[in-house]
């Protein structure tokens, strides 16, 4: 009798192994290479031999659409994020630290769902039908038509959901806790999550309704399971906040229907999410406008302009390597900044430790704010607080040359409306709002920059020795 063949699959990116090692060779994680059965996955299993194809129907792309392609879910920050809502027959995974609010955002949608007419079935995995019904409770979405389940069979739940009318949203909470009959791994590995998703995408496909999974993350902030998950559904969005603040941000990461650069944002409370409809008020919240190091930057997610505080503390180092520490940026993106204004503008930081942190817990992925970075940096430095009625914004490159941004007009108008009168931005920026041409200050260089600032501290000097 020949010997059963075994794999040994990492648990973190899905390499296959011949034998078991400590370390992965494809992620190099260590401890997450798993004996698996090759054998055990969707169409094969122990003594199955490959069955005979069947034609398919082919159509033409023209053609009429029964239903609505989108299914609004009347949350404007999850539409946003999703692109107008849900896509009928589309996966979409969602992904967050534990506690996060992930069970908290699906049970609201399902509720708003519900109220519109939809039918909508919440089947969770982790927890107790009791344990959803003080959710909903707590929620006031207990009155609603949701239909709940509590199982992590994929073939009882595809059972489950197939029955009576075609459900217009699924919500698998989570993929992690998913076990099929076909597959002879336990739950919550590589080929179990593969098996189960791939068969609720095939459901979602064959009927019309929406499929929302949700996954957990690791330690490094990542979907836990195999990228090729991410890869088998249409959107992936990621539920992102600190615990020490009340806000949530869910971030579009993939979207087949839509950008992938929108954020919604949520204000986490006792009775449940609430949406924030003007982001840039929270963010500011609680500003000091006299403090040195404190710059504004006026960004942009997909097509929504966010005003965002950027702090930086430069202090003397008693240590022979200074600490650089980021909080909401790219760390090398820092190094950079640091190198340009020591060579280009001769600010000496090789002997000051930096801080710098982006105000709320928000991250911030566009270079546009190396202007606001850099101005922030020498504030700290000079002990001179910036001007409070000015945001900063403008990419920096190695040559200390600012390049402009896109959506000029955007950031300024936002600015504007929160009652900021100027603003420091690229000279070769286009798009400028007409007729107030007097309240932007361009600057072609970076050294201009922190002539700028300079020239502001002996005028302040000045202004107190006079007095």
């Amino acid at each position: 009798m020949a010997k059963a063949k075994t794999q040994f699959i990492c648990q973190n990116c899905g390499t296959v192994h011949n034998r078991w090692a400590g370390k992965c060779d494809g992620c190099g994680e260590w401890n997450t290479i798993v004996e698996e059965d090759p054998m055990g996955g969707i169409g094969s299993g122990p003594g199955k031999t490959p069955k005979k194809g069947r034609p398919v129907t082919l159509t033409s792309l023209s053609g009429e659409i029964e239903e609505a392609p989108r299914i609004p879910t009347g949350m404007g920050e999850l539409d946003r994020a999703t692109g107008g809502g849900f896509v009928r027959g589309s996966a979409v995974l969602i992904g967050g630290d534990p506690g996060i609010g992930k069970s908290t955002l699906l049970m609201q949608a399902a509720a708003a769902l519900s109220r519109k007419g939809h039918r909508v079935i919440y089947v969770s995995g982790e927890e107790a039908v009791a344990q959803v019904r003080l959710r909903a409770q707590r929620l006031h979405a207990a009155d609603t038509d949701v239909l709940l389940a509590a199982e992590t069979n994929v073939e009882d739940i595809l059972a489950t959901i197939s029955e009576g009318k075609r459900p217009d949203l699924v919500i698998i909470d989570s993929i992690q806790t998913l076990w099929s009959d076909t597959a002879e791994s336990a739950p919550g590995t590589v080929t179990q999550v593969r098996t189960g998703v791939q068969a609720m995408i095939r459901f979602a496909k064959q009927t019309g309704a929406t499929m929302v999974l949700v996954g957990h993350v690791t330690k490094d902030g990542q979907i836990a399971g195999p990228r090729v998950v991410e890869h088998m559904v249409d959107a992936v969005l990621y539920f992102e906040g600190d615990r020490g603040h009340h806000y949530r941000i869910l971030r579009t990461v993939k979207n087949r229907f839509g950008p992938t650069d929108e954020i919604g944002v949520f204000e986490m409370s006792d009775k449940g999410l609430r949406e924030v409809a003007n982001p840039s008020e929270l963010f500011l919240g609680e500003r000091n406008a006299k403090s040195p190091g404190a710059a504004v930057f006026a960004g942009m997610e997909g097509t929504r302009p966010v005003l965002v505080e950027v702090q930086a503390l430069v202090a003397p180092t008693t240590l022979g390597t200074p600490r650089r520490a980021v909080v909401g940026w790219d760390s090398s993106r820092l190094a950079m900044i640091l190198a340009v204004l020591e060579a280009h503008c001769g600010v000496r930081l090789g002997q000051h430790d930096v801080y710098l942190n982006v105000a709320g817990g928000y991250r911030i992925s566009e270079p546009a704010a190396d202007m606001a970075i850099a101005s922030a940096l020498v504030s700290s430095l000079a002990g001179l607080a910036l001007p409070a009625d000015c945001v900063y914004f403008g990419e920096v490159s190695l040559s200390g040359a600012v390049r402009p941004v896109a959506h000029t007009a955007q950031r300024l108008k936002e600015a504007e409306k929160l009652g900021f009168s100027s603003a420091v931005l690229p000279a070769a920026s286009s798009e400028l709002p007409k007729g107030a041409a007097g309240k932007w200050n361009e600057v072609e260089s970076l050294p201009d920059l922190v002539a700028r600032i300079a020239g502001s501290r002996l005028k302040a000097r000045s202004e107190e020795a006079g007095d």
